[in-house]
């Protein structure tokens, strides 16, 4: 709830709401029913009985028309418009700019500036947000038009505000979906310092691009399904998505083409193997006819179908050259590249989304296992028919040489939390299939061999590149970019990997953690306190039940048909009863 002080505006407001004439409401008598559902009494007038001649002339008064009132039958918008700008001018209705005023302001008639900005970005929104557009550019143009460039006063304020209202609003009064952004944030960067604080693990160096990348680099961003964001560390800094673009690649072929024909060409199964395997998989898929069945019941005609020879999953190197060839399948490899890029950048917000030609370069010099990967996906006619195959790995080398930054993928991230709608911009860009399917997968498959231990101790779906970057999204919460170059063997950032760990043992993010029963982690999506309440034990429910045999007693003690001064107060006497003994 917004709470804000007393200023001289709001006193002169409170001061012309009580020129107004009172109206003096008395009830009706009412009856009061026992717990069979009989009549006990009537309840008394709440005033004298000379108060009230009859009882139509207490419905007469609440019908009254007061000054800015709406009649029943008026329903124009433009007439509520009305009547709610006339109640606001009386001082009956303060507007939500005027609200959002005296909660910064604190008593003061006018505000800096910077106190508003500072607030606003306490909450986790940015003055770049582009949902904050208009707001920020009034500002500024106000800012010009005053005398000292500082100062806004209420009328002011409510000017440069009134576009972005709602959103402001809901920052304000904590409705988002971190409430405490600034303690949480505060434990996030606690978490970083752990990370930097690590050693070990090493560049990798089979890309020759990569290995110049200084091994204390060490950056994370965070962007929350509300657009709240936080950054620590190097996190401006360029680096390539390299695997990372993996499950973003998935995600926009089944957008385009959907589950079914994309899971004719590539599996759903863990490989079990390295991420390079020269290997297919022999999937089992259950099949009914031509149509698979995802969820439905089998019924007992169903046949088991083998397709042999397919990649294992889109997160394997193989099931990603596959997916590549399925992106815009009738064009060429440029168009291919600018639809994707196009796509990420939807994704990101609009933030950057770059390419490296020198990575592409050194990838494709470098590139022997990718191409003998390519070769045997030919042989075994994995492709879509009239594929080239050495078009299609340039273009895997490209998607995988796509620089991103950990701020601009973290929005990613969020955009795939977020149920394919972009935090900041609002913009749908994915399907909730590609996102349900692409978050199924980075959970299962997404860490390279690492993948099981990763679901069993985090539990959160999460890819790594051998970059040093690992995609990490919390559904429904947030999403996270975190970078280290220094990678252990099997090819997952160390310190991410660490950081990743510290998260779900601090809160409870984890997909398994327990959020009613579980009491030793941190909830920030809790209003009012991060500790969630603790749960009852076996010692604790004995004492429960003996408090509530001993309400019952006291229930008992006082008859339906008891009356102390009147008995029309039976049942709020009794709860009194309770209130006094405990």
């Amino acid at each position: 709830m917004l709470q804000f002080r007393c200023s001289p505006v709001l006193k002169e407001l409170f001061h012309v709401s009580l020129k107004r004439p009172l109206v003096r409401i008395a009830r009706p008598h009412a009856q009061a029913f026992s717990t069979d559902g009989g009549v006990i009494s009537k309840i008394k007038p709440f005033f004298a009985a000379g108060s009230l001649s009859h009882t139509s002339a207490w419905t007469r008064r609440l019908c009254t028309k007061t000054e800015g009132a709406i009649e029943p039958g008026e329903k124009d918008g433009t007439v509520q418009e009305a009547a709610t700008d006339k109640r606001r001018k009386a001082g009956i209705m303060p507007s939500l700019e005027d609200l959002l005023f005296y909660t910064i302001a604190e008593g003061q008639e006018k505000i800096p500036a910077h106190k508003f900005i500072t607030a606003l970005k306490a909450t986790g929104l940015r003055t770049g947000d582009p949902r904050l557009k208009e707001c920020m550019e009034m500002l500024k143009v106000t800012l010009k038009s005053t005398s000292d460039g500082v100062m806004l006063d209420r009328h002011l304020f409510k000017k440069c505000v009134q576009s972005n209202i709602v959103l402001l609003t809901q920052a304000f009064r904590k409705k988002f979906v971190i409430p405490d952004f600034k303690t949480f944030t505060s434990r996030i960067d606690e978490l970083y310092e752990t990370g930097r604080n690590l050693s070990g693990g090493q560049v990798a160096d089979y890309i020759p691009q990569l290995a110049k990348f200084s091994p204390d680099l060490w950056g994370v961003a965070l962007c929350t399904v509300d657009g709240q964001r936080h950054t620590v560390g190097d996190t401006k800094v360029p680096f390539c998505l390299q695997s990372c673009v993996k499950p973003l690649k998935y995600a926009i072929a089944v957008h385009d083409h959907g589950t079914d024909y994309v899971h004719r060409l590539i599996g759903k199964e863990p490989s079990g193997l390295r991420f390079n395997k020269l290997f297919l998989n022999e999937d089992v898929s259950i099949c009914s006819g031509k149509n698979y069945l995802h969820g439905s019941h089998v019924s007992s005609n169903v046949k088991i179908k083998r397709d042999e020879d397919k990649p294992h999953n889109p997160m394997v190197n193989a099931g990603a050259i596959v997916c590549t060839s399925l992106i815009k399948q009738k064009a060429g490899n440029a168009e291919k590249f600018d639809y994707v890029m196009n796509f990420l950048k939807k994704m990101g917000g609009n933030e950057y989304v770059g390419f490296s030609n020198a990575t592409f370069q050194s990838e494709r010099e470098s590139g022997d296992r990718n191409f003998a990967i390519g070769y045997y996906l030919k042989e075994k006619k994995c492709f879509p028919e009239g594929t080239d195959m050495t078009s299609i790995l340039d273009l895997y080398f490209q998607l995988c040489s796509i620089e991103v930054t950990c701020e601009s993928a973290s929005v990613m991230a969020a955009t795939l939390a977020n149920g394919g709608f972009c935090p900041i911009t609002g913009e749908r860009v994915l399907s909730p299939e590609a996102v349900r399917n692409t978050l199924s997968l980075m959970h299962s498959c997404g860490m390279y061999d690492f993948s099981g231990q990763f679901a069993f101790h985090v539990g959160l779906p999460a890819k790594s590149g051998v970059a040093g970057g690992i995609l990490l999204v919390v559904p429904n919460v947030m999403g996270v970019m975190c970078w280290s170059p220094p990678l252990d063997k099997l090819g997952n950032s160390v310190r991410g990997i660490q950081f990743c760990l510290d998260l779900v043992s601090l809160f409870n993010f984890h997909n398994y953690d327990n959020l009613r029963h579980f009491a030793k982690k941190l909830d920030p999506r809790r209003e009012g306190g991060e500790q969630r309440q603790p749960c009852y034990a076996p010692m604790d429910y004995e004492c429960l039940q003996q408090e509530l045999a001993l309400k019952d007693s006291l229930w008992k003690k006082v008859s339906p048909t008891e009356s102390n001064e009147d008995s029309s107060t039976t049942v709020i006497y009794r709860m009194d009863q309770v209130g006094e003994h405990n």
